[in-house]
């Protein structure tokens, strides 16, 4: 059974080695080893310490998957599940879980930045493709990946 809870900056450490895990495994199905590298950079690897509402999936007490969402910017900014529990629920738990409180927020709908692995995931969701977008990293690599929406 999948938990989810608001993150603390406890959670930092374990929410990088969840971002780090699932790029690393996922992301070489659609980028190549330099744009994964800089994807992974641990120069910004994410902390729950900022405004944004940040939650952790936690399976027998381990954080096995995260998301963030910028609640003024309509904008889900991350969701990241550990590879080994891909696959089995904690992704769409997660962004169930962020659509709720966005809802509770007010908000009537939500966009994202897709990596290119992830749009079938988030199609299943009810996301759209409304375009493409380049993400640029620390590294001045880039990641083309898609802009998606939902209604909430």
């Amino acid at each position: 059974m999948t938990r989810i809870r608001t993150a603390t900056s406890d959670d930092a450490a374990r929410i990088a080695a969840v971002h780090e895990a699932a790029i690393y495994e996922l992301g070489p199905a659609a980028y190549d080893d330099d744009q994964v590298a800089a994807w992974a950079d641990p120069s910004e690897e994410p902390t729950p310490e900022d405004d944004d509402h940040w939650i952790v999936a936690e399976r027998e007490r381990s954080v096995v998957g995260w998301g963030r969402l910028d609640v003024d910017g309509r904008e889900i900014t991350g969701s990241y599940v550990h590879p080994d529990h891909a696959r089995s629920g904690v992704g769409a738990t997660i962004i169930a879980a962020l659509e709720g409180y966005a809802r509770g927020q007010g908000l009537t709908e939500l966009t994202l930045a897709s990596s290119k692995n992830a749009v079938g995931f988030y199609e299943r969701l009810g996301y759209d493709t409304v375009a493409t977008v380049d993400h640029e990293t620390t590294e001045e690599i880039t990641l083309e990946c898609r802009e998606m929406r939902k209604d909430l």
